[in-house]
């Protein structure tokens, strides 16, 4: 009878007790916890590639000189038309918020690419090639109409970046933007938004489903 007494007081007490459930988290909102961490990574570029491509600005005359030269013997050999290669261009700046040509082995190239990876933010890379001795007649007269962009004021020299079609300089152009706090800035004026922004934007309704 006494075991009996104590059975029944153990039930009716376990009946009391509180049961913990997990908190489940809707997957739009960790989506969104998710872009807002990404966003929050800090960008950090090279120093040292920050350092020569600064130094780099004082080459623009020769590089404008030799830039021509080559455009005009490689171009007059390939017969290349530069008002197509100027529409190419256009076109590609149109098409595209954020848009960058580079060189395949440039370390200024290489750093530019890095920090938009960084940024988040969707581009497309037209890569003319290799680097600028190994280029062919329209890449020549490609990389010439290139550094007309910006009123000349960014040289020949690639990485060359577009945002909302308009030049805002290669990789020490960049770099300033991001130590500065203005890159979103000036992507928001652009209207560039960032991979995946449209996607991860919780929806309302589908915090109760």
């Amino acid at each position: 009878m006494k075991s009996y007494g104590l059975l029944l007081l153990a039930t009716s007490a376990s009946a009391f007790q509180t049961t913990t459930v997990p908190a489940v988290r809707s997957a739009p909102l960790q989506m969104a916890a998710a872009s807002e961490a990404a966003a929050g990574a800090a960008i950090t570029p090279n120093a040292a590639i920050k350092v020569a491509a600064n130094g780099m600005s004082l080459l623009k005359p020769i590089f404008a000189a030799e830039a021509s030269l080559q455009a005009a013997v490689l171009g007059g050999l390939a017969k290349v038309d530069p008002d197509e290669v100027k529409a190419a261009i256009e076109f590609e700046k149109k098409a595209n918020g954020v848009l960058i040509y580079t060189y395949g082995l440039s370390p200024f190239s290489s750093e530019a690419l890095s920090i938009l990876d960084m940024s988040g933010y969707p581009y497309k890379n037209i890569e003319l090639g290799a680097e600028w001795f190994l280029l062919g007649g329209e890449e020549s007269q490609t990389r010439v109409e290139l550094g007309k962009a910006g009123d000349g004021d960014f040289g020949t020299s690639l990485p060359k970046i577009f945002v909302g079609g308009e030049c805002i300089g290669g990789c020490a152009e960049l770099v300033n933007l991001v130590e500065e706090g203005k890159l979103d800035e000036t992507m928001k004026k652009a209207k560039v938004s960032k991979k995946g922004a449209a996607a991860n934007k919780p929806n309302f309704l589908s915090m109760f489903s």
